[in-house]
């Protein structure tokens, strides 16, 4: 009998962002957050946009021509320093907001320099 395919583990998230904010982007997700950017492919790197990578964490930034930032769909972080990274985020001018949704479970969340929602959670 043949194995039941089953989905392992998310290899990478991709969220959208405005042409030509590379920079803004490396500022923010390799700066601030420390995923450092990696060169994409040749054949991708034409598109624009970026990707963050370390280890098994994979952010991917594509220009969208028609951009507008996710507000409610969103990647989840874990953090570790998350106290000491939420000061970093704030005085870089990326106000965080935290919220119990769940009673008992709280999260932070930061908007990314395009308008993206990112949710930080503590290791």
């Amino acid at each position: 009998m043949a194995p039941i395919p089953r989905v392992e583990h998310i290899d990478h998230v991709q969220l959208a962002m405005p042409a030509g904010e590379e920079e803004r982007a490396t500022a923010f997700y390799h700066g601030l957050l420390g995923i450092p950017r990696v060169t994409k492919p040749p054949e991708l790197a034409v598109r624009g946009g970026c990707w963050f990578e370390r280890d098994g964490l994979r952010v991917h930034l594509g220009v969208e021509d028609d951009f507008r930032p996710a507000r409610k769909a969103h990647p989840a972080l874990a953090v570790s320093g998350l106290e000491e990274l939420c000061v970093l985020l704030e005085a870089a001018g990326h106000p965080v907001r935290r919220t119990e949704d769940v009673p008992g479970t709280p999260q932070w969340h930061v908007d990314d320099p395009f308008g993206n929602r990112i949710e930080l959670l503590p290791v």
